[in-house]
Formats: C-alpha cells, structure tokens, sequence
C-alpha cells in the first residue's frame, strides 16, 4: 500500500481497477484547511492523462508494472510479434497497442513489453535509434542560415525533420521520445 503523501513522479498505484501512473505531483499546504496532493497522473491502459486531487492520507495498493526485453520479429496486417529473449516464444501484439513511438522501430530490435497482471498495454523501444534516411531532397547550397531543416523519411517509414546536409543513404541518431534528429551516427 502507498499513501497519497508517499507520491513520487514514477509511481504505479491501482485506483478502483484502473493502473495510474505519476508524471507530475505537489504537496499544497494552504494558509487555510487541510493539506492536499495535486497531481497529474495517467492511466497506463489507455494513456489519457487527468489530473486530480488527493488527501495525503488516502491509500492506495501498489502497481507493479511489468517491463520484459523482447525482440520486434515481423506484423502480419495488425498483429505484431515480438520474440521473448528468454524462452523464445513469439507473443503477438496487436497494433493499436504500440504507441507512436513504435514507427521508429525495426525488425529485430529490441524493446520492452510493458504489462500488468499478464495484460500488454505498451511497448518502449529505445531512447535513441539509428536508421537510415531513405528518402530526402538534397540540400540547396548557399542556403547556411542556422537551423534550417528538410523532411526525410527514414527505413522504417517515419517521416521527420533533419539538417539540410543529411542526404540519402546517411545513418542518422534519432531519440524516440521526441521523434527529432539528434546526429549522424
């Protein structure tokens, strides 16, 4: 069991069947009436974010959130499988699961499979990934002004915005979190 007083950004805590999960908190202490918690959590099913008020005495059970290493393998129309690095299982996951970040995944890469009580919710790929750009304009020279950016499509079909001297073939750096350019690898 935690308390509402006991929130820290992370935390998983079960609320009436639904698995919430911290991304921002503040204990208030107004001038007048009792202390409270305001947060800002989501629901780690479906991924809306609310925000809510708690008593700092209110009691929670704790969520555990199961995070496993698997590989992507292949999709076959809306299913994705994905190999257990473990037993060598193949688990299919279907796509409405996977989340926006997953466009920047590859065949063969590893990721988390996140569940809780043996039902898959999410997939976290890895923070920075490095793909090749298979599809851009080349860049105009003379054009040097800072900052100057041009679509390109990546091997994985992800469309995103990179300095005008990448040019096709190049393996770029690309943090999935953000979905932006980072560098060339």
């Amino acid at each position: 069991m935690i308390t509402a007083g006991d929130f820290r950004n992370g935390v998983t805590f079960d609320d009436g069947g639904n698995v919430f999960q911290i991304i921002e908190f503040q204990h208030v202490k107004p001038g007048k009436g009792a202390a409270f918690v305001r947060t800002k959590i989501r629901n780690v099913i479906s991924g809306s974010v609310t925000e809510r008020t708690f008593n700092p005495t209110d009691k929670f059970p704790t969520a555990f959130i199961e995070r496993k290493d698997m590989t992507y393998s292949y999709n076959d129309g809306d299913l994705y499988y994905f190999m257990d690095n473990e037993t060598y299982e193949s688990v299919p996951i279907n796509a409405d699961v996977l989340g926006e970040a997953f466009k920047f995944v590859k065949e063969n890469m590893e990721v988390k499979v996140l569940s809780y009580k043996g039902n898959v919710f999410g997939v976290e790929p890895p923070n920075f990934v490095e793909l090749e750009v298979v599809k851009t304009e080349p860049g105009v020279r003379g054009n040097t002004a800072t900052n100057v950016t041009k679509p390109a499509v990546l091997e994985t079909g992800a469309e995103i915005k990179v300095p005008i001297f990448i040019d096709e073939g190049t393996m770029i750096r690309v943090d999935t979190r953000t979905g932006e350019y980072m560098e060339r690898a």
